[in-house]
This record gives C-alpha cells, sequence and structure tokens, in this order.
C-alpha cells in the first residue's frame, strides 16, 4: 500500500495496523483492524486509492465457469461492414494507410480490406474523370477563344446537345451564340463564327433534321463561295493590292494610351481558310444528300464532284503560280483524299465501278491510316469484281479529271482480267489488315480482314470456285465472331446461301 494512504494513520497512538484489501463491485474497500495499548475492538476506515495505484486483480479472483476456468467476457468482434466503415471514414483512411495499420486491418478481415481499397481506388479515378472533364468543358480551347458571354452560350448548346439532350434549348442558345457573335462585331467569316454555324448542323443531324443540316451547310457554302469571288474580282480590278495585304485598322485603348494596331487576316490566307472550308462542306453535303433520308443522288453527286474538282483546280493553280505570301498549306492528304473516297462511294452506290476504281486508287495512294488502308483496298476488290467490260469505242461518262485513269496502262480489259484484279486486291487487303503492327492498330483493322474473306469468298464464286468460295466464307464467319462483327457474319451467310442456290438450281 503506498505511504500516501497510510500517512492518514499517523495520527493513531500506539496503534498496531495491518491493512489489507478487499475487492468489491465499486473498487477497493480497505479494511484497516488495529489493536491499541487500550482497547481491543476493532475498526475500520476506508481509503479510496487513486486508480494508477490500483494493482489489476489477477485471474484467479475472477468468476469461473462450473468446470473452474476463468469466465472472460471478450468484447464483440465488429461486422465486416463495420470494419469496412471505419475503414472508408477520414480517421480510418489516415490509419488504415500506415503499413502497420494496412497489416492489422488484412489479419482482421483481408476480404474486406481488399474491397474496400477497390472502392477507395475506383472513388479516386472517378474523381479524376470528373475534374478532367470539367477542366476540359470550361477551359478547352473551343471555349476559350470566344468572349466569355458567347462561350457560355455555347457552353449551354453543348450541355443540351450532349449532356441533357433537349432540342428546343439547345436550339435557343446555338441561336443565342450566333446573335452575340453578330452584336459583339466578330468576323462573320472567322473560323470561330464559321464553326458555330457547321457545329449547329452537326447538331441537327444527330437528332434526324437532314434538311436543317443541309441548310445551314448550303449557306455556309454559298457565302463562303461568294467571299472568294468578290476578292478575286477586287483582285483582277486592281480594287485591292495583289499581295493580299489589308492596311492596318486603328482601335481605341480603353486606357488613353496610344491607339494600337490591329493587322487583318492577309486575303489570300482568308481565301485560302474559305476554299477549304467549302471542299470540306460540299463534301458533308453530298454525304447527307446520298444518306437513304434525303436519298437526292443528283444534288449528291453535284456536291461530292464539286468538291473534288475544286481541290484539284486549286492544287493546279498552286503548281503553275506558286503559293501566294502568307497564303498557307492547301488540303491536307487526308482532306484530299477523303474528298475523292466519297465521290468514289458515290459512282460505286450507282454501280459505275469504272468512275470508283480511279479515284479508290488517288485515295489509297493519300490515305496515312494503315487500318483504312485495307479498307480501300477492299473497295477496290468489290469494284473490279463488278466493273464493266467498256469496248473500245465506248465513251467514257462525264467524270473528274482525275478519272483519266481508266485509259492507263495495265488496267484489265476483259472480265477475267477484271475478276483476277479484283481476287488480288481482296488478298492484299487481307495481308495488309493481318501485317500492321500493334501501336499502329485499330478495330477497323481486324473489320477489314473479315471483310477482305467475304470478298474472296464472293470472287472465287464469280469464278465457278465452289469449294475455294466456301472455305473463304467460313473463314470469315470464324474471324466475325471472334471479333464481334455482325456484318461480317451477315455477308458470309448470304455468300453461303447463294452457293447452295446455285448448286441446287
Amino acid at each position: 500500500m503506498p505511504m500516501t494512504h497510510l500517512s492518514s494513520l499517523r495520527a493513531l497512538n500506539r496503534a498496531r495496523v495491518s491493512v489489507r484489501l478487499l475487492p468489491t463491485k465499486t473498487g477497493h474497500l480497505n479494511l484497516v483492524s488495529q489493536t491499541s495499548l487500550r482497547t481491543t475492538r476493532p475498526w475500520i476506515v476506508t481509503v479510496t486509492l487513486h486508480p494508477h495505484h490500483v494493482r489489476p486483480q489477477s485471474t484467479s479472483n475472477k468468476p469461473q465457469d462450473s468446470s473452474g476456468k476463468p469466465n472472460i467476457k471478450h468484447a464483440p468482434l465488429p461486422t465486416p461492414w463495420q470494419l469496412l466503415r471505419r475503414s472508408l471514414s477520414f480517421r480510418g483512411i489516415l490509419s488504415s494507410l500506415t503499413p502497420s495499420g494496412i497489416k492489422k486491418l488484412y489479419r482482421q478481415s483481408p476480404l474486406e480490406l481488399v474491397s474496400a481499397l477497390a472502392i477507395l481506388a475506383g472513388l479516386v479515378a472517378i474523381s479524376a474523370y470528373i475534374v478532367n472533364v470539367c477542366v476540359n468543358y470550361f477551359f478547352a480551347p473551343q471555349f476559350t477563344r470566344y468572349p466569355p458571354v458567347i462561350a457560355k452560350s455555347l457552353r449551354r448548346a453543348l450541355y443540351y446537345t450532349n449532356m441533357q439532350p433537349e432540342p428546343q434549348l439547345a436550339r435557343k442558345w446555338y441561336k443565342k451564340a450566333l446573335e452575340q457573335c453578330d452584336e459583339l462585331g466578330l468576323d462573320p467569316f472567322s473560323d470561330e463564327v464559321l464553326g458555330i454555324r457547321i457545329q449547329t448542323a452537326a447538331w441537327l443531324e444527330k437528332i434526324g433534321n437532314y434538311q436543317g443540316a443541309i441548310t445551314i451547310l448550303e449557306s455556309v457554302s454559298k457565302d463562303c463561295t461568294k467571299w472568294i469571288s468578290t476578292m478575286e474580282e477586287a483582285m483582277a480590278d486592281g480594287t485591292v493590292h495583289k499581295s493580299g495585304k489589308v492596311p492596318p485598322v486603328k482601335k481605341d485603348n480603353d486606357d488613353d494610351q496610344d491607339d494600337d494596331e490591329s493587322v487583318p487576316e492577309n486575303l489570300w490566307r482568308k481565301r485560302n481558310r474559305l476554299l477549304a472550308k467549302a471542299v470540306g462542306t460540299n463534301t458533308k453535303l453530298g454525304e447527307l444528300y446520298a444518306d437513304d433520308h434525303v436519298n437526292d443522288s443528283d444534288n449528291a453527286q453535284a456536291r461530292l464532284t464539286w468538291a473534288v474538282e475544286t481541290a484539284l483546280s486549286e492544287a493546279r493553280r498552286r503548281s503553275t503560280e506558286g503559293v501566294k505570301p502568307e497564303e498557307g498549306s492547301w488540303l491536307s492528304p487526308e482532306e484530299f483524299g477523303g474528298a475523292m473516297e466519297s465521290l468514289a462511294k458515290h459512282y460505286e452506290s450507282k454501280s459505275q465501278f469504272h468512275l470508283a476504281v480511279p479515284l479508290y486508287f488517288q485515295a489509297l495512294r493519300l490515305c496515312q491510316s494503315p487500318c483504312h488502308r485495307s479498307t480501300i483496298m477492299n473497295n477496290l476488290a468489290a469494284s473490279f469484281a463488278q466493273h464493266p467490260v467498256l469496248g473500245s469505242s465506248e465513251p467514257i461518262p462525264h467524270a473528274p479529271a482525275i478519272a483519266n485513269a481508266i485509259n492507263a496502262s495495265g488496267m484489265p480489259t476483259t472480265r477475267e482480267g477484271f475478276l483476277e484484279a479484283a481476287w488480288n486486291w481482296a488478298r492484299n487487303a487481307k495481308n495488309h489488315a493481318k501485317d500492321v503492327e500493334s501501336s499502329e492498330r485499330t478495330p477497323e483493322c481486324d473489320e477489314a480482314c473479315a471483310v477482305a474473306l467475304s470478298n474472296m469468298g464472293d470472287i472465287a464464286a464469280m469464278q465457278g470456285k465452289v469449294a475455294e468460295a466456301r472455305r473463304r466464307f467460313q473463314q470469315c464467319i470464324e474471324l466475325s465472331r471472334k471479333i464481334d462483327f455482325g456484318q461480317g457474319i451477315k455477308q458470309a451467310e448470304a455468300g453461303l446461301r447463294n452457293l447452295q442456290a446455285t448448286s441446287d438450281a
């Protein structure tokens, strides 16, 4: 017993003191008995001990069960979900991220720990994605290049276009953005303003309003070509300098400092930009007119032909006259080849395969995508397989200037020659799609390989090679199922049915 508590007994004179502790439910009762020199009556003193002076009770004093073993009550273990909630709490995360905390959690409940870590990783990934989307949405170049009020309208328009489709509200904010461009004096021929108009047309196409999209794109094409015609006339009559330079425009500074000079865009550069925009717009118009929802073949051919011939004409002008000062580069190979491929597909849809072949050749030469090259090769194979045999005196229908490749040396002149060329192009498409490196490989490669097998089956059937045709169709079905390419399965099964019908006839 500590001396601090025994000191309270020092007032007892000439007493023999013995102290022992008896356990109770509420603490310890200090039973003190004394025998003085004058009396033998015992007395009791209760002393309350400080908690840190109390010795822990041994197990021998604890209640025992019938077998004599100590009856120890343990605190109930937490349930797995309680552990999961604790580990996902802020305090639990901080303590669990330490090595000892992870080990402890793993010992207590390894499955729940792995689940908690997986959920935590998922939350982090989702948060990072949301932050990235917000940053790209509010601070993307497509918005920051506009004045704030216009950018705000465009964000709302795109929100009601992509996030929560509402046609009426989207139309309202696209229209509002264009009105604000006019109010703030933005150049109607700038990429920013033309971009809003083209985006509006894309939105109309997305909601199925093809005629509305055509109307807007027609107005864009008309405005661009009209500006180019006016500029060329001004160049011819000397109204503007042939260099295309425009005098600087002075604008007042709000800080009462020296006036700043704004340098307008060079006219040749602006012409080049608007002409490229007109070519792209007409290419898109041709595709819209050819769509099954519109089905206007004549307008489709007119727009696509204009786009290809204008692109070729401008390329020849540059080759003859040279590039004008500050004019910039002309169409990229992808843009040039895309216009030719669109026109080739149109001719193919009209069964004018002899006009499609030379355009596919040029599109293949300009194509930069390895997988898309295989697609063009398949188109060449299909066109050669259905190519008509033209007589030497038969006039060639009108086509763009590129169609003079029809009479190029090396072109087949017999039906057997066309089928042989078709087989070679289908085989090239399959081999090329198969050999594309993984770093450049896209799903288009696998689909092109399946289409090539189906084309080889069709060509073999045309050549009377039934067994070869059946083998190629089966290979196409197997590959198409492996890559989940429904169109390939459908095309090959149709080929097999045709083979069976021919055999039964």
